[in-house]
């Protein structure tokens, strides 16, 4: 009995602990490091390295943790948006291209005794099956509160609300079927005309 009890309590304790998930956008050039090239990785999993916003620097040293989801945003790009999801799988850490001078990203008032810089390892999850872009998420009254649609937000990486994380989730799926049945529909059009171009043919 006081093993169960026991048992019970440090479940109880154990899941009480666990850190709420959260979400994220992180952008990038798709023409420097896109989704691809992450797909393309060791263990498709890969620094995020560059980041040199103080703001966008804290959520990443102090507040981005392991298991949070991230939307991978091509930005700066013809058609900038939202193309796949990826996950934290190394919380945050000296960015050591800050230390090197050979960087493009190198800062010389950062060292690794007193780092100024930080950055997270994120994996692939999945690609989308189309970009869900800049503009259509400019569409939607439930997105208005995203710091990305702000007007002046820079940040290249941003958090993004539970409730907006599944309405764009929704926003790819629907589409998707909206494009299959298209498809299919197209399909029984050009087969019925083919059917009775045959049947013209034959009289």
């Amino acid at each position: 009995m006081r093993f169960a009890r026991t048992f019970i309590e440090n479940l109880f304790h154990n899941t009480r602990r666990r850190p709420r998930m959260q979400y994220w956008l992180m952008k990038s050039e798709p023409d420097v490091f896109g989704i691809d090239d992450l797909i393309n990785m060791p263990r498709k999993t890969e620094h995020w390295d560059g980041v040199r916003n103080y703001q966008a620097r804290n959520m990443m040293r102090d507040e981005m943790k392991k298991g949070d989801l991230v939307f991978f945003y091509h930005s700066n790009c013809k058609e900038p948006g939202i193309v796949g999801i990826a996950e934290v799988v190394k919380e945050g850490y000296p960015d050591f291209t800050a230390f090197d001078k050979k960087q493009k990203y190198y800062d010389p008032k950062s060292d690794p005794d007193n780092p100024r810089w930080y950055m997270v390892d994120i994996k692939f999850k999945r690609k989308f099956k189309r970009t869900i872009t800049l503009q259509e998420l400019k569409d939607y009254s439930q997105l208005t509160e995203m710091p990305l649609l702000r007007k002046g937000n820079r940040l290249s990486v941003m958090p993004v609300g539970k409730k907006e994380w599944n309405f764009i989730l929704k926003l790819e799926k629907q589409a998707w079927l909206l494009q299959i049945n298209a498809s299919y529909a197209l399909r029984r059009r050009t087969e019925a005309f083919f059917f009775y171009s045959s049947l013209t043919t034959k009289q």
